[in-house]
């Protein structure tokens, strides 16, 4: 199957502007102001594995026809098998080159290499929400085990049956802004709660939030825009679990962002994670404007929690997972929340390099 038109048409201009840096990088204007070079220099970095990889499709699509051609003039039966084979390696070459163009294509996001933020609530379903909620926050714990990279608990709000109400946490290592963006939005759970006697199928949300964690040096907070209270910390059933107010509230005046951290038994501690989380949500709202965006991210990740909203369906009695973005069921639920996303993300980065190929 050929390349898009419009797609090609798209590469050639890639090309061109390669090799427009090539000629740039060569004069001796360009190398004589060193701001001009750098910029010219990123630009030429970021367009030749593109460049190499078009120009790589170009030639083995030329080598290709060149074989059928060949083959449809050709009276000797070992010369046609042999321009036949060559003809469908060229093809599967082509196929190949394609899905690396698709890479290629996708713009990278520069919070890709950030640590995260992510915040988890219970939604609809009451206690079985709850429970689902801490389903997810282990399904996560195990996730970032498998990638190497470490969770650190911010703020934990247990639920009196076992699950939580909310937990808030940071993942920190190389690229996990990366995979975990995938995660956010509505998760729904079909299954028969523990908490059900009639053995009833019950359908439960909870949401995920997912925001790139801000250096300080990105977002700088004022002291005096803030608004900071203390409190006793609370366990399951609202019983406190210490005797000092070591947890701490903080309220962003200008935004109205609150953020609450009682995982700590310091309140010093507390109140730096808290800051922590503030500085991620600031700094996601920062992106949203440079964009030119009005809706608030954190909202458009979670939906309203309805049953209704769902990027991924979880069913126990089927033991099926479905990813409803790109229209993916495996039927492997035990290893999913086992922490083995791996399959559901290769189809979700596909999905969004083929997007970016197509020009969408």
């Amino acid at each position: 199957m050929a390349m898009d038109d419009r797609v090609a048409a798209r590469l050639d201009r890639v090309v061109a502007e390669y090799e427009d840096t090539v000629d740039q990088l060569a004069s001796a204007e360009v190398l004589a102001d060193q701001s001009r070079f750098r910029e010219v220099a990123e630009r030429h970095a970021q367009l030749k594995p593109i460049a190499m990889a078009f120009t790589e499709y170009r030639e083995a699509e030329a080598e290709a026809a060149e074989a059928v051609e060949l083959r449809l003039t050709e009276d000797d039966p070992e010369m046609v098998a042999y321009l036949r084979s060559v003809a469908e390696a060229k093809q599967i070459e082509l196929v190949q080159l394609e899905g690396d163009l698709q890479k290629l294509l996708v713009p990278k996001d520069p919070n890709d290499d950030k640590d995260v933020i992510v915040e988890l609530r219970s939604a609809t379903g009451g206690d079985e929400a709850a429970l689902w909620t801490g389903d997810l926050y282990r399904m996560y714990e195990r996730f970032a085990e498998r990638n190497r990279w470490t969770i650190e608990p911010i703020d934990v709000s247990p639920s009196d049956t076992g699950g939580l109400k909310e937990a808030t946490f940071a993942v920190k290592g190389k690229g996990a802004y990366s995979l975990f963006k995938y995660e956010a939005g509505p998760h729904r759970v079909q299954r028969v709660p523990k908490t059900e006697s009639q053995g009833r199928i019950h359908t439960s949300i909870a949401t995920v939030a997912v925001l790139p964690e801000a250096e300080a040096v990105e977002i700088e907070i004022n002291d005096n825009d803030l608004d900071i209270e203390t409190f006793r910390s609370k366990g399951p059933g609202g019983q406190s679990v210490n005797t000092t107010d070591s947890a701490v509230r903080i309220t962003h005046i200008p935004t109205g962002i609150t953020v609450s951290c009682q995982d700590e038994k310091s309140q010093l501690q507390n109140k730096t994670k808290a800051l922590r989380v503030l500085r991620a949500r600031l700094f996601q709202q920062q992106v949203e404007a440079q964009l030119g965006e009005r809706a608030d991210v954190r909202r458009s990740q979670v939906g309203s929690g309805e049953r209704s909203e769902k990027i991924r369906t979880y069913n126990f009695k089927e033991n099926r997972v479905t990813d409803h973005r790109v229209g993916l069921t495996v039927h492997t639920l035990p290893q999913v929340l086992d922490g083995d996303l791996t399959v559901l993300h290769d189809a979700l980065i596909a999905d969004e390099a083929a997007r970016a190929f197509a020009g969408e």
